[in-house]
């Protein structure tokens, strides 16, 4: 996909209303069709799925001319409507790549349009839920699913803690960005980015209003920007010294008395170090669901010093010159 900044997985992009999510949506589709380097990250050629939930084609058609001179881009298609995941819209997706078996990313625009609502409302659950089926896809085709959602209005110290919804949603993804401004007005933001598989990252952008589109002008490893989570040092020292380690959030934390956290807020902090555990303490860190309790896996590697790793009715609308030719409107 996006060598370094998105991988394969199911990713959460979050940022408040009219900060720019969707022209950021279209660029990145832009440049996986094309195969064109997304600012200084090689980019890996494929078709692209944008699911435009809240646009139509005229719009999406308009914005892709301002942004790139153009109103068509083989291998990126563009759909208005689609199934929620409880409809099944994962078969949609399924149809999808029979058709498209080089797609590289699917876009979700947005989560709202598409999520499961069960009696409980939005609980961690049905959040888990809602992100896990589309992982379970991205992981079966090695692609990158790309679902934009909200952020809240309340601040938090830790950004992350703004996605709207419960910690379900950050807890199943392999990784999210958070686009923000300080003020609405401003032409600058700012992207963080952690991930599973990656080191976590700040980018600074800014946002050329000619061609709408969001330029970088610097990029920051937060691994080398702030010290190491005292909660995330203490659990590698503890796997360090007692070896790999299986079991709920809640059996951990018992092993681990002087941490007075809740188990929903140890999960979360653990998956935000995921590139943390790694990097710095050679621990693989996975987090599943098994039966009906989630379980922790943290699996302390060889230190690299030490020795070498081995390492149906469709409710989707696609325009037919797209179907027919495979070329996208925005």
């Amino acid at each position: 996909m996006i060598e370094g900044l998105l991988l394969c997985g199911t990713y959460i992009f979050a940022g408040s209303p009219k900060i720019g999510k969707s022209f950021f949506m279209a660029q990145l589709g832009y440049h996986v069709a094309m195969g064109l380097p997304l600012w200084e990250y090689p980019v890996r050629k494929g078709t692209v799925l944008y699911l435009a939930l809240e646009d139509d084609f005229s719009r999406l058609q308009n914005r892709l001319s301002m942004m790139f001179g153009v109103d068509a881009v083989e291998g990126l298609y563009f759909a208005t409507q689609s199934k929620t995941l409880a409809e099944g819209l994962n078969e949609q997706l399924e149809e999808f790549m029979i058709l498209h078996p080089d797609t590289r990313l699917i876009i979700v625009d947005t989560l709202q349009r598409v999520r499961e609502i069960g009696n409980d409302s939005f609980s961690y659950a049905m959040d888990y839920q809602n992100i896990t089926d589309l992982k379970q896809f991205s992981d079966r085709h090695s692609v990158a699913v790309l679902v934009v959602h909200h952020t809240r209005k309340m601040e938090a110290s830790d950004s992350f803690d703004m996605i709207s919804g419960t910690n379900g949603l950050l807890g199943a993804a392999d990784g999210a960005f958070i686009l923000q401004k300080k003020k609405r007005t401003d032409n600058e933001a700012k992207m963080q980015v952690v991930g599973r598989d990656q080191e976590d990252q700040e980018l600074t952008l800014e946002f050329n209003r000619d061609r709408c589109i969001w330029e970088l002008t610097k990029a920051e490893k937060e691994l080398h920007l702030k010290p190491v989570d005292p909660v995330t040092r203490r659990i590698a020292e503890y796997i360090r010294t007692e070896g790999d380690w299986t079991g709920t959030a809640t059996e951990l934390l018992a092993c681990l008395p002087d941490l007075e956290l809740k188990p929903n807020i140890l999960t979360r902090r653990l998956n935000v170090d995921t590139s943390v555990l790694f990097n710095e303490f050679h621990i693989e860190y996975t987090n599943r669901r098994s039966g009906d309790k989630r379980t922790i896996t943290l699996v302390h590697l060889s230190d690299p010093e030490d020795e070498t790793k081995d390492t149906n009715s469709d409710d989707m609308t696609i325009n037919d010159d797209i179907s027919k030719t495979g070329v996208g409107y925005k």
